[in-house]
């Protein structure tokens, strides 16, 4: 059984579309983990691009955590049990910052409801699972912890030689298919500035959520302060503007400030 691990990013999708196109074999379903809390642009390149892939018979597959992973931020905590929290979130201290909370949400959102779905469709066969990891996130590579599944990594062993991210954004651009964004949940602490700030410029709801978990996040452990980047403070206060758009703000209140003189 050969299964794609989907995340309808640039490379997933890039094995997916390889896949409908004939350029890698014909696979048994590329399942997608829906954590729930994907970018809007993610959830309408699914919705557009599903039929595409059903229509080249690539069988796509939605997959959803269990009730109790389905909280804006992490796990709804029993009334017995300690207050958690999934996701690898900023830690700062009394008087200086700490690390991180370790990563959880990847385990629970999308590597648990994919094997439950594998263990119940692949009839005792061994599975082989591609990931989209490319030459420039080498290090992530790495061989599966259950017995039933086989990593592979076409990008790396099946294209005749390995493929970087942006050989993949070439292949989809020169077989007119449109790019995703980054996949990752709205509120991942592992966002670059430049994601940061697709999300805030975005105007589609997602940078609301992410100020909701944001605040909902800053005092759920004991002790210490939580945020969602490393700068440590709430994310409506970051500054994820870029230095050219700092350039412009600069420029037009020069300009204000020339008209201004002459009134």
């Amino acid at each position: 059984m050969i299964v794609i691990s989907l995340g309808w990013g640039v490379q997933s999708f890039g094995l997916a579309a390889m896949s409908a196109l004939g350029v890698l074999p014909p696979v048994d379903a590329a399942i997608h983990a829906d954590t729930g809390h994907e970018r809007a642009e993610t959830y309408a390149f699914a919705a557009k691009w599903t039929p595409w892939l059903e229509e080249r018979e690539v069988r796509v597959v939605t997959v959803h955590p269990d009730e109790r992973y389905r909280e804006p931020f992490g796990v709804k905590p029993l009334p017995t049990s300690l207050p958690q929290m999934m996701i690898p979130v900023y830690l700062q201290f009394a008087d200086a910052p700490g690390g991180m909370i370790p990563r959880q949400c990847t385990g629970h959102w999308k590597i648990r409801p994919i094997r439950r779905w594998l263990q119940k469709n692949r009839n005792g066969q061994p599975v082989e699972q591609w990931l989209g990891i490319t030459l420039d996130e080498v290090t992530r590579m790495k061989r599966s912890d259950v017995k039933y599944i086989i990593n592979a990594y076409p990008f790396i062993e099946e294209l005749g030689r390995p493929w970087t991210r942006g050989m993949v954004i070439k292949w989809l651009a020169e077989n007119d298919l449109e790019i995703p964004v980054r996949s990752a949940c709205v509120f991942c602490p592992y966002h670059s500035r430049q994601d940061w700030r697709d999300i805030q410029i975005a105007d589609n709801g997602d940078w609301e959520k992410a100020l909701e978990v944001d605040r909902a996040i800053k005092h759920r452990r004991e002790g210490y302060l939580c945020y969602l980047t490393s700068e440590r403070k709430p994310l409506d206060e970051c500054d994820f503007r870029s230095q050219e758009e700092h350039g412009q703000m600069t420029l037009w209140e020069s300009e204000e400030c020339s008209g201004m003189c002459f009134l």
